[in-house]
């Protein structure tokens, strides 16, 4: 009997035109969307909570009967933390994302890819949208003179 070897080295890599590949660059390119989709749901997340944690301490603050806070631009800071966070994770995601598909569609995946260059879905202008939103609200909540 002769022993097979496992293959070692850049001939692992090589890319063959099967429907196994072809199936298994679908399901890596959809993992991609995925996770874009997750990084967004962190996203808005984050900037609603740190949106909402401004208004809801900014409102409270106002209101007859309530003491007046020890470290009143501590709400602030947090939203503005909460609002930063998220909208460097959603342009963090993008990038990532942006990158992993041009890899996915270099010259050496696209014949086992199967369909025409279709490069990138909406997921990618709406997490750039999510993160321009992310940006006017930590501008909103940067200068608001309290």
């Amino acid at each position: 009997m002769a022993e097979t070897r496992p293959v070692s080295g850049a001939a692992r890599f090589d890319v063959r035109t099967t429907s196994d590949s072809h199936f298994s660059w679908l399901r890596t390119r959809m993992s991609l969307e995925r996770t874009l989709m997750s990084w967004m749901r962190t996203g808005i997340a984050l900037i609603g909570f740190g949106f909402t944690i401004f208004q809801f301490f900014g409102r409270l603050n106002t209101t007859p009967g309530v003491a007046v806070p020890t470290y009143p631009r501590a709400p602030q800071y947090l939203a503005l933390e909460l609002i930063g966070a998220g909208t460097i994770g959603l342009l963090i995601a993008a990038w990532e994302y942006h990158a992993t598909a041009r890899y996915l569609w270099s010259t050496e995946f696209k014949p086992i890819a199967g369909i025409p260059s279709i490069r990138h879905t909406p997921i990618l202008g709406m997490s750039i949208l999510l993160a321009l939103i992310g940006v006017f609200a930590f501008a909103a909540v940067l200068f608001r003179v309290p």
